[in-house]
């Protein structure tokens, strides 16, 4: 996943505890392989090689994951599109590289979620245009905390936490019979370890998208890697979104989608489809949706 993962448990038993979280590991390992955008072994890697040529049988995981990744892109109008793959890969946030506007422009004419053909019945993806690319990023770790966290149940473990960066399942009580807590990271701090605000969390997931995850800054500006599926470049009205679902998959999408929309946008479409959500706007206002807002525990409230 290219990112720190962990795994908490618990358990009455050391050596249960420790077989749960090698299989809770092992699943995200799995999915991974399955979905790795850089692996020409991958699921997705097939799916993009034969775009526009023929469609791929995929495994139940990839199909369900695209399925859902398809249902976000429509409820936030295309902001989130896991087609999004061709503008991505222009971009390179370690050599700190913007590409030129006239590939940007080329690139964003093969981004359109609606040439990507999922078919539930024989269990196919297809893409439509011969280089579309799948980049399953905005969506993976989501679905994959929420996954190793079945693996954990099935094997007895009544309460656990699996972070994934900033997406997160927690579900079960902790030892003290108290709900988890996870903290929000502050986006304009310097400090990674400093949060703005904590939230209890049970039986739900969370998912946090931000500018300050990947980015690099060219002549004054911020590039950073949540990239309008419209424009081709970094959307640039939030510092960070996060969104509180039952589902890690679309917690994960969610965040990411509503951040490109943008608080005002982003707001409706949360109360439109009855999710509850945080974002940190460009200036640093906050913008909560009406449910969570009793429940959210401010460390510096003004």
């Amino acid at each position: 996943m290219d990112t720190l993962v962990t795994i908490t448990v618990v358990s009455r038993s050391s050596s249960d505890a420790d077989e749960a979280i090698d299989k809770g590991f092992h699943e995200i390992e799995r999915l991974e392989k399955a979905a790795n955008f850089y692996s020409p072994d991958s699921e997705i890697s097939q799916i993009n090689t034969h775009a526009g040529i023929s469609a791929i049988k995929v495994s139940s995981d990839i199909l369900e994951l695209l399925t859902k990744a398809r249902y976000v892109s429509e409820k936030t109008d295309g902001a989130f599109d896991p087609t999004i793959g061709p503008v991505i890969a222009l971009y390179d946030f370690h050599k700190k590289i913007k590409p030129d506007d006239a590939a940007i422009i080329k690139n964003l004419s093969l981004v359109n979620y609606h040439d990507m053909v999922i078919n539930r019945d024989q269990s196919t993806v297809f893409l439509r245009k011969k280089g579309m690319l799948i980049d399953p990023g905005g969506i993976m770790k989501g679905y994959a905390a929420g996954r190793a966290a079945e693996v954990l149940k099935k094997h007895g473990i009544v309460s656990g936490i699996v972070a994934i960066a900033g997406d997160i399942r927690a579900y079960g009580l902790k030892p003290d019979g108290s709900p988890w807590r996870v903290g929000i990271r502050d986006p304009g701090a310097q400090e990674q370890d400093k949060v703005m605000a904590t939230l209890e969390l049970r039986d739900m997931s969370i998912s946090t998208s931000g500018d300050y995850e990947r980015f690099f800054i060219l002549n004054g500006r911020r590039f950073h890697h949540l990239i309008s599926p419209k424009t081709g470049y970094p959307a640039e009205e939030c510092q960070s979104a996060s969104i509180i679902t039952t589902e890690g998959a679309l917690s994960d999408a969610f965040a990411t989608g509503i951040f490109i929309l943008g608080p005002e946008k982003g707001m409706k479409v949360l109360e439109e489809i009855g999710l509850e959500g945080i974002i940190i706007d460009r200036k640093g206002s906050l913008h909560t949706t009406p449910g969570i807002r009793g429940r959210l525990e401010l460390k510096n409230p003004a």
